[in-house]
């Protein structure tokens, strides 16, 4: 089990954290990562693209003219699919685009983006991130002391101020437990984890 300190917002060691090996040592595949990648990325998808069918077009639905006699096609109504503003045959419905990955894999996925900073020293751990009024400045001037470049901030619970204060500094990311996702923590280059937060992440992986 690996041991990593705590540090403080100035930088200062204040204690040690044991990072359980069920989630923290999980050698990673690239397949995997790959896969449930994919999967998030077709899920932002709206996938509301939508076209009126025939029976969606508004218009008579009397025949346009006698069947026989004149020499033209069969025509039906004016919502046919040939004519101009008719219905559309073969076009989109609204629909999800991502694919259905097993829990089991998606959990594993996680453990193993989570795994790959440890292995790369690019996880740092923090014992609190409070601050006593929403300041951007001061966000910018703890990120610059630890040294974090291009950090996802995972906290245990609501914190407004930290919050409110990161989210116009580009490429910093707050996301809470719940919200821990294998996109995030792939695309953001240094990891930061509240200390209270690794037991959150720990009940929520446990297998």
């Amino acid at each position: 089990m690996a041991v990593i300190e705590v540090k403080n917002i100035k930088g200062d060691r204040v204690s040690e954290v044991e990072m359980p090996d069920s989630i923290f040592n999980v050698e990673p595949k690239s397949s995997v990562l790959h896969e449930v990648v994919c999967m998030q990325l077709a899920a932002r998808r709206s996938g509301t693209a939508s076209v009126k069918r025939r029976s969606d077009v508004k218009g008579s639905g009397a025949k346009l003219f006698r069947q026989k006699g004149t020499g033209r096609a069969r025509r039906g109504d004016i919502k046919s699919p040939t004519l101009r503003g008719g219905g559309v045959v073969f076009g989109p419905d609204p629909r999800s685009y991502a694919p259905k990955i097993p829990k089991k894999v998606r959990r594993l996925a996680l453990k193993m983006a989570l795994s790959s900073k440890l292995m790369e020293n690019l996880l740092v751990v923090l014992d609190e991130f409070s601050l006593d009024a929403v300041k951007t400045k001061t966000v910018v001037s703890v990120m610059d002391r630890l040294k974090l470049e291009k950090p996802l901030i995972i906290i245990d619970g609501h914190n407004e101020a930290l919050e409110l204060s990161a989210r116009n500094i580009p490429n910093v990311k707050v996301l809470r437990v719940e919200g821990l996702n294998v996109y995030d923590i792939l695309k953001h280059k240094t990891l930061v984890l509240l200390a209270s937060s690794i037991k959150h992440i720990e009940g929520r992986l446990v297998a």
